[in-house]
């Protein structure tokens, strides 16, 4: 009998595993393919190792511009995948060890729900059945793959990737199209693009990145543009085959030439397939329905990570585990969503926090805004010869405390959580002033544009 059987070992399943097991609870983890789930396996740290990879390759080519030359500058691909492959492989066993420290007892294959039977849980694995007093579902999410004529056929030939499979490719296509201009989708065309591929981003809406503010997120594309993508907006993917992606634009059928597709328009929960139904669960569009602590509509089942669909980002994973398990120990504990910070780990990085201005726009509340360039930061003036990026800041004029932050440039990902904690603890326009910010640095920026908030 364990405390706590958890379905899935992504960032959400084994972080509650490690603060469960070391507050000396007994914990099973079942996870099918990898310990480390999508992020650390399919997702956020391979694409992060190619994406460095990639930036080195730029820093060579163009470090002209900084007065270093270098004579011949070349990129193997299959040498940036074999990197990959060991940080992963060096990582996954950084989490079996701490797992094992913390007593974790880990079982590989595919758990299935069989029910509740006075009062705990039984799961099997295999022809092994086991049983728990709680149950955390952590099985994560997967990419959506649509309908469209000849993508199923081009999966299966290697011509169609998800972001599983295009993070193992050993070559440079020729022409990558990437269909969803999203997180995905605009950290591969940034990789590839710099690596050599000719990249064309198909996509349905009237902008990129998704969630991020409209302006920045203009930057973003403006940069990509220069360096050679080529964005389709508003378009419709209507058909893929035969070396081309053909897509529909104002009523109007196009194609355009393809030796690669990356198929990245999004990512759904996993809730199908491993008994779930057997406990009643509710389960609403495709997500597990769970309030701020975790809880699900049954006692005893918990939910944490994508398959909540809430705040789909490892980040967000970690912290739902840790309230999950605080929640089992009966200590008071709830995820606070408003200060979690998205990121895209492009050249340059795009990083948020909080509102955009179109959301203050649509829910009608009022706001101030400051836009300032990069370049008012030393530091990044001296690190990005030519370089456009700016912060936004957008503040609560009456109560004067931040409401948004967004950054495109250099440093973003690091710069982001200093304005998430001011976000989320509403700290007051004035007490950040009184902060003293460490010279020269690139984060001096939010000081600069706090202040030309006066």
């Amino acid at each position: 009998m364990h405390d706590l059987i958890i379905l899935g070992g992504g960032p959400a399943g084994y972080m509650a595993a490690e603060r469960a097991g070391h507050a000396g609870l007994s914990v099973m983890l079942v996870e099918k393919r990898a310990i480390g789930g999508v992020c650390l396996n399919e997702g956020c740290i391979p694409s992060k190792t190619l994406l460095h990879s990639a930036k080195i390759y730029d820093y060579a080519t163009h470090g002209g511009k900084y007065g270093v030359t270098v004579a011949e500058a070349a990129i193997d691909p299959a040498a940036v995948v074999a990197r990959k492959n060991r940080v992963v492989r060096n990582l996954v066993a950084g989490i079996r060890s701490t797992l094992k420290r913390a007593h974790v007892d880990i079982v590989e294959g595919e758990g299935r729900i069989l029910g509740r039977e006075e009062g705990t849980f039984r799961v099997a694995v295999g022809d092994a059945v086991h049983a728990g007093r709680n149950l955390l579902v952590a099985t994560g999410s997967e990419a959506v793959v649509p309908p469209i004529p000849g993508v199923r056929e081009g999966l299966a030939a290697g011509f169609v990737l998800t972001n599983r499979e295009i993070l193992d490719l050993a070559v440079v296509p020729p022409h990558l199209v990437v269909v969803g201009g999203g997180v995905i989708g605009l950290e591969m065309a940034s990789y590839f693009q710099s690596i050599g591929s000719r990249v064309t981003v198909i996509e349905m809406l009237d902008h990129i990145a998704g969630a991020a503010d409209l302006e920045i997120a203009a930057l973003l594309q403006k940069n990509y543009t220069k360096r050679g993508v080529v964005f389709r907006l508003g378009c419709k993917v209507t058909a893929v085959g035969e070396g081309e992606v053909r897509f529909e634009s104002g009523g109007v059928s196009e194609s355009v030439p393809a030796d690669k597709v990356l198929l990245s328009i999004g990512r759904r929960p996993v809730t199908q397939g491993f008994g779930l139904e057997t406990l009643g669960v509710l389960v609403d569009r495709g997500r597990i329905v769970t309030d701020d602590r975790g809880r699900t509509n049954v006692p005893g089942v918990y939910a944490a990570g994508d398959v909540n669909g809430t705040w789909m980002l490892a980040h967000a994973a970690y912290r739902e585990a840790e309230v999950v398990v605080a929640t089992i120990l009966g200590r008071r504990d709830r995820v606070r969503y408003q200060g979690v910070a998205s990121v895209i780990y492009t050249n340059p990085e795009v990083a948020f926090v909080g509102e955009t201005e179109e959301a203050l726009k649509e829910k009608g509340i009022q706001y101030r805004k400051v836009v300032l360039p990069m370049n008012f930061s030393g530091r990044y003036m001296a690190e990005n010869e030519g370089g456009d990026g700016v912060v936004k800041l957008l503040a609560d004029p009456v109560r004067e405390r931040l409401l948004g932050v967004h950054l495109i440039g250099s440093y973003a990902s690091e710069i982001i959580f200093a304005a998430a904690m001011m976000v989320e603890s509403e700290m007051r326009l004035s007490e950040i002033r009184e902060y003293v910010f460490p010279h020269p640095t690139v984060c001096e920026i939010l000081r600069e544009a706090v202040f030309a908030l006066e």
